[in-house]
């Protein structure tokens, strides 16, 4: 497998996600600006969204959207319990978590990256988040990880743009139990190795 990723975007997730699995891939380097691979080529042709992650298949089919990927390589290795048995209802919970991610903390962090959006909007996305983080927080203070005790691949996406609030002047000591869940995640030795791979950890 093939995981096309930039250093440090939401790619990180999956790339966390093949470290614990144990499985074989190789890393594929994107500028995400460019839409160009490193080495050369057109990030386009094997993702016309031109955003990443993509991951390509050993049979040369290419997935793409982070809380889709993820869970394909969890289903690779099931015993790994990096996502509970389809069907039950404990996968869908990992489910209800991964789209909570995605789509109220993921996608509220995207645009503070940009320089020229406004600051009354920049005030908005930071108080939606705040709100956000002030549900999350009770959630993790009695347990480990998302679901209970166990690392899952909704571990590796909310560790993944958690770590985001630094970039973006946001000081998450305001929620203790997240700043205790992202180190405690950020220590995990897959997860050392997916940083330091991608040049963000020593």
């Amino acid at each position: 497998m093939q995981l096309y990723y930039s250093p440090g975007a939401c790619s990180l997730s999956p790339h966390i996600a093949l470290r614990e699995a144990g499985l074989p891939f190789e890393l594929k380097k994107v500028d995400i600006r460019t839409k160009k691979l490193e080495g050369g080529g057109d990030f386009t042709q094997i993702n016309a969204k031109g955003y990443v992650p993509a991951l390509r298949l050993d049979g040369g089919e290419v997935l793409t959207e982070g809380a889709v990927i993820v869970q394909y390589i969890a289903d690779q290795r099931p015993a790994s319990g990096l996502a509970p048995k389809p069907g039950t209802l404990e996968r869908y919970r990992l489910e209800e978590w991964l789209a909570f991610v995605g789509s109220e903390i993921h996608k509220s962090f995207g645009p503070l990256f940009n320089p020229s959006i406004s600051s009354d909007w920049r005030a908005g996305l930071t108080a939606t988040l705040a709100k956000r983080f002030d549900w999350l927080d009770p959630q993790l203070r009695h347990r480990s990880y998302l679901l209970g005790e166990s690392f899952t691949v909704a571990d590796g996406y909310l560790f993944t743009v958690l770590g985001w609030a630094r970039h973006v002047g946001i000081d998450l000591g305001k929620w203790p139990a997240l700043a205790a869940y992202l180190q405690r995640i950020g220590g995990r030795p897959k997860v050392i190795e997916a940083l330091r791979a991608e040049g963000l950890a020593q």
